[in-house]
């Protein structure tokens, strides 16, 4: 007695069709958004190049602005920014990379997520907010200073660097510090000479990303080291000429040159920024492939 084998159809079910409409659907948005992301960002790299256009020169870049007639360039700016953030960097760089070495190392777990949630909060603090506090700590009763505004940024920076060097401290394999332990090797001299190492590529990539905020931020510039001489000057106790507070100034200017003269502040300080981020999806990459081998 011969028994029908059943039939099976291979036509997809409405259920499924569903699943696929919905998946193409959602592709289709999410790519939408990653093309608008990106043509923004084309369109204002466009936009302020095109402004910043007819002030860029030679001279522009080499040359110290001006108190009267024709505008000059922006040298003393640019070696001012350089010191401001080389020196919140050198001040923010330890402190976050100890930070996260304690977390992710010696912390207990409670105080672990204390210091992580006041990290955060420290993150999203107005900028502003940072300036005015620097601005009443190290400013009433004495002068603007770059040292002023170098701890501003350094607040600014502290948390970026703090985290990222935690996430990357994370991903070090369990396995290569349980074998140092194993080894008779002390947890320190294990975290100094195992852990830190495997992970300076991203805790580079940190302060890179940092660096490239604090590039930017004018807030609390605006407090501690606003009024400047123009001059090129590489006093720190004083206030030096800076490119975001540049920037600011000029644009509120009514003369048609200095707007140029900001739209072409604008464009260094944008590709400072691009060379950063270029820098540190460079550095992360070559991380990520250190850790995977």
């Amino acid at each position: 007695m011969s028994s029908a084998a059943p039939t099976v159809s291979l036509r997809p079910s409405g259920r499924l069709r569903r699943r696929l409409i919905v998946n193409r659907l959602m592709e289709a948005v999410g790519t939408c958004a990653a093309l608008l992301a990106v043509g923004l960002l084309a369109l204002v790299v466009v936009s302020v190049t095109v402004r910043a256009w007819p002030a860029l020169s030679w001279q522009f870049l080499t040359t110290p602005p001006t108190l009267f007639g024709p505008p000059g360039g922006i040298s003393s700016a640019i070696i001012g920014s350089l010191l401001i953030v080389g020196m919140a960097t050198a001040m923010s760089l330890p402190v976050g990379v100890l930070g996260a070495v304690y977390l992710t190392e010696f912390a207990d777990r409670r105080v672990a997520a204390g210091v992580q949630l006041c990290l955060d909060v420290l993150n999203g603090m107005p900028t502003i907010v940072t300036g005015i506090f620097v601005y009443g700590l190290l400013v009433i009763g004495h002068v603007q200073s770059a040292f002023a505004g170098a701890f501003a940024l350094a607040i600014v920076m502290l948390p970026l660097v703090a985290r990222a060097s935690q996430e990357v401290l994370l991903l070090v394999p369990q396995s290569l510090r349980e074998a140092s332990l194993a080894l008779g090797v002390s947890r320190w001299r294990t975290t100094l000479g195992i852990v830190l190492p495997s992970s300076l590529g991203g805790i580079l990539t940190g302060t890179v990303i940092a660096v490239a905020r604090a590039a930017g931020e004018t807030a609390p510039l605006l407090f501690t080291c606003s009024i400047f001489n123009p001059a090129v000057s590489t006093d720190v106790t004083h206030a030096l000429p800076n490119i975001p507070v540049l920037i600011f100034t000029y644009s509120e200017q009514p003369d048609k040159a200095l707007h140029e003269q900001a739209w072409g502040a604008a464009l260094v300080l944008m590709a400072f920024v691009l060379i950063a981020s270029v820098a540190a999806r460079a550095l992360l990459a070559r991380s990520r492939r250190k850790l995977g081998q």
